[in-house]
């Protein structure tokens, strides 16, 4: 029962976030395995702001045991 939680930035459409959706679902398939109606997708935007005081700090950089891309970027 894969889910496949997103982060973004604020500003991308309904129609990113749903072919977002499809692709990371498709690829995940062809890693991993199981059959579509295994997976949920949640996508969660921030704004700039957020992203500086809570994402970055907390969700990406708080626990790198589980962090499996570093970002290239730092803040």
């Amino acid at each position: 029962m894969p889910h496949i939680q997103v982060k973004l930035l604020e500003g991308k459409t309904e129609a990113q976030k749903q072919e977002l959706t499809k692709a990371l679902i498709e690829a995940a398939q062809k890693v991993i395995g199981f059959g579509e109606e295994s997976y949920s997708v949640s996508i969660e935007d921030f704004s700039l702001q957020s992203w500086e005081d809570k994402v970055y700090p907390q969700d990406i950089m708080g626990d790198e045991s589980i962090l499996y891309k570093t970002p290239g970027y730092s803040m």
